[in-house]
């Protein structure tokens, strides 16, 4: 009862090393994965209802041409893919990110500073992939300094609770919607549409992103879900693989995906899964949006590495209302 209270609270105060896939690798469980089909029947989309139509309605103005691109491609139903940067190697970022959707910065696992984050997204500002940061942990001390950077984007781990959630989204935000403080990075003019500024128009373009990666944040999928100012929620599938117990081939670790997916649905974000095999030839692949790792954008393969796609990168797959790229 004091919880409900409290998500009622704060959702009135709200409203009113290397690039190549793998630290997510093991975390996503190999792209080899069989895939069950679970005991569970998938809620049905509604067309009056798409994927992330709360997410859009939470914008200011959401009509806005977004710099966040990859949250411009998920609002208009497409599938994302990032690449992966572990190490501080401003060549190697150059070189990858005009490829893919987003950059997936790792500072969950590896020991990647802030301060080599800014100094690579300055290597070459504008190069296309969306600046995102697995973050290691939602603390106002690290979310501030992740955004005062520049980054348009934060991917929050291990995510059990709607308090978590909390940290998670009103960090990312300026008031009176979030509790961000005001900083005093310039890189963001490197994002501007002409006529915008900063304060104006980050909070829209911001992509605020939760990773459920327990059993205990599973039950608690759709009030992390529904936390304003949370507009994607993806799956750590290796992780859940450890503390579940079951195997991604089992049908029950199946339905914990479905589970997590009819919630986040019914909240009105965005689904994901951080294994990229969850995008292609699962039940719930054409309902999987944001996903870490995976094909390029333009048919892109990283050095050394020919014959077609990346190893262990399928094509991008197609998702229902998704324009062709």
């Amino acid at each position: 009862m004091l919880r409900a209270k409290f998500v009622g609270v704060v959702f009135l105060a709200l409203v009113s090393a290397m690039a190549w896939p793998s630290a997510q690798g093991g975390r996503a469980g190999g792209a080899g994965t069989k895939h069950p089909n679970g005991t569970l029947t998938p809620i049905p989309v509604d067309a009056g209802r798409p994927w992330g139509w709360a997410t859009r309605a939470f914008m200011q103005n959401p009509n806005r041409k977004l710099y966040n691109t990859a949250k411009a491609k998920l609002l208009s139903g497409q599938q994302v893919f990032s690449h992966t940067q572990n190490t501080f190697n401003p060549e190697q970022y150059c070189m990858m990110a005009p490829h893919y959707d987003f950059t997936w910065f790792e500072m969950q696992h590896a020991r990647l500073r802030f301060d080599e984050v800014e100094k690579m997204m300055h290597a070459c500002p504008g190069v296309g992939a969306t600046p995102m940061i697995r973050m290691p942990d939602a603390l106002e001390a690290n979310m501030q300094k992740a955004y005062d950077l520049g980054i348009l984007g934060t991917i929050v781990p291990t995510v059990d609770d709607v308090f978590e959630a909390r940290d998670a989204a009103r960090y990312a935000r300026f008031p009176p919607i979030g509790r961000r403080s005001q900083g005093g990075s310039q890189f963001w003019n490197k994002f501007l549409n002409p006529g915008e500024t900063y304060r104006n128009s980050i909070d829209d373009n911001v992509l605020s992103v939760v990773m459920i990666e327990t059993v205990e944040g599973v039950d608690n999928a759709y009030e992390i879900a529904a936390m304003p100012g949370i507009d994607v929620v993806i799956l750590g599938n290796s992780d859940l693989t450890s503390f579940s117990g079951f195997p991604q081939t089992d049908d029950r670790y199946q339905d914990l995906l479905t589970k997590v997916r009819d919630a986040t649905y019914k909240a009105g974000k965005f689904w994901g899964n951080a294994g990229f095999q969850y995008a292609t030839g699962n039940r719930l692949s054409p309902d999987s949006r944001f996903h870490q790792n995976g094909p390029s954008k333009d048919g892109f393969v990283p050095p050394a590495r020919t014959g077609g796609a990346p190893a262990n990168q399928p094509a991008r797959g197609n998702v229902s209302a998704a324009p062709a790229r």
